[in-house]
């Protein structure tokens, strides 16, 4: 029964200070709004610019690197053994940069239940052969329906049919800016020549761009058979075997186990990309550091005004306590008025957050760097509503706390003999 009657003269309270009432809970509800949109949006742009190196970047990479030697002859000599030598201009060993035994790592790799999928490439060093000009190039041949299951290959390519690359012999998708600097249109045939000095001819059947200037200034693509063709090697010649996993944390141990089997380099994501996880971490720990500001804010306007209503209302504590009321109930009742203040603010504050994501994400956007892109992303990932709600009630909590306890201090005969 006293409880219900603390939430009446809550209530009353409140709205004999209707005003005031209303001035708090719209900096609640500005507070959340903000806060929702702004770790939406936020962690949107996160997600789309981490999404174009990170889409396109396989969880683990195997490939076999042309490097020295480590164990040089004059280390090997007993005269030398103890000495201290320095050798210089020492050349890569003559070893071959395909994957040795690929057949046998693709059918281990299908049969690891930690596996999605494999796209094994070729990356081909050539010269677009432009009239009197030669081009710089690479055209990397990948299995086409892999690559696009995998890494989502369809979504950047902005002009012709991806599958075309498949279904056409010596076919080929050229980078955006390849295509403008050779001025190639689709279904033009160009002239590439290999390091090896083959030359071929290939039927240009698309663009492709994945927003990255410098990439899509030398990046093409074919089919792995019209890069084997190129090269003159056999169906088994492969240079990269791109791996995704169910699970990408764990790449490194996947990396470091399959290394060790088959003795070959590999590279996994966290390493090779180390330095955009930061980046993600680093804006997200802004964004949630600005919200958290805001809801702060809207806490000492909630205390400001309570701490006027205590002021104002001094007579009605006085009576309240002279008739029966505890300091406890005096403090539960203006613990329920800005716990209140809460709990409305912060529901309407996350449906205006809502609301203005949904008006953030029709926003168009739209520029030549990133042709895939129609609008500004928004993530509506429910974590950042449940967290602006529990902070909504956090704060409103504690800015109500403090004038509360002060209430409850309040002793009736004192204000009574004053008034």
């Amino acid at each position: 029964m006293k409880f219900k009657l603390i939430i009446e003269i809550a209530f009353a309270l409140m709205i004999a200070r209707l005003k005031q009432t209303i001035v708090a809970a719209t900096g609640v509800v500005f507070s959340i709004t903000m806060f929702v949109a702004l770790l939406g949006f936020m962690n949107g742009l996160n997600q789309l610019l981490d999404g174009l190196i990170l889409n396109r970047t396989p969880h683990v990479r195997f490939y076999n690197e042309v490097k020295p030697n480590p164990n040089q002859p004059i280390d090997q000599a007993k005269d030398f053994k103890d000495f201290y030598n320095i050798i210089r201009s020492v050349k890569p060993a003559a070893s071959r940069t395909s994957i040795y035994n690929s057949e046998a790592l693709i059918k281990t790799l299908e049969s690891d239940k930690r596996v999605l999928g494999i796209s094994p490439k070729i990356s081909v060093q050539v010269f677009f052969n432009v009239g009197n000009t030669d081009v710089s190039g690479i055209i990397d041949g990948i299995d086409v329906v892999e690559e696009n299951r995998l890494f989502a290959f369809n979504d950047y390519v902005i002009a012709g049919n991806f599958m075309d690359l498949k279904n056409t012999s010596n076919s080929i998708i050229l980078g955006k800016g390849a295509a403008d600097r050779m001025m190639a249109s689709i279904g033009d045939v160009i002239q590439a020549t290999t390091s090896q000095g083959n030359r071929v001819q290939l039927k240009v059947v698309g663009y492709y761009q994945s927003g990255l200037g410098d990439l899509d200034n030398v990046q093409s693509y074919a089919s792995i058979n019209t890069a084997q063709k190129m090269l003159g090697e056999s169906a088994s010649y492969v240079t990269d075997m791109q791996v995704k996993l169910k699970d990408f944390n764990q790449a490194p141990v996947l990396a470091k186990e399959f290394r060790e089997i088959f003795d070959i380099d590999a590279d996994d994501i966290q390493t090779v990309n180390a330095q955009f996880e930061t980046g993600t971490q680093i804006r997200t720990l802004i964004s949630y550091m600005v919200g958290v500001t805001l809801l702060i804010v809207s806490g000492f306007g909630i205390y400001n005004i309570l701490n006027m209503m205590i002021y104002e209302k001094m007579d009605t504590i006085a009576i309240l306590k002279a008739i029966g009321f505890s300091g406890r109930d005096v403090n539960n009742i203006f613990i329920t008025i800005a716990i209140t203040i809460g709990i409305v603010g912060g529901s309407i504050g996350l449906i205006f957050g809502f609301l203005a994501g949904l008006g953030i994400e029709k926003i168009p956007f739209e520029t030549e760097a990133l042709p895939t892109v129609k609008t500004f992303p928004v993530d509506f990932n429910p974590k950042y509503y449940i967290i602006g709600g529990v902070f909504s009630l956090v704060t409103t909590y504690f800015a109500g706390f403090f004038p509360a306890r002060k209430a409850s201090g309040v002793d009736p005969v004192d204000i009574i003999r004053g008034k």
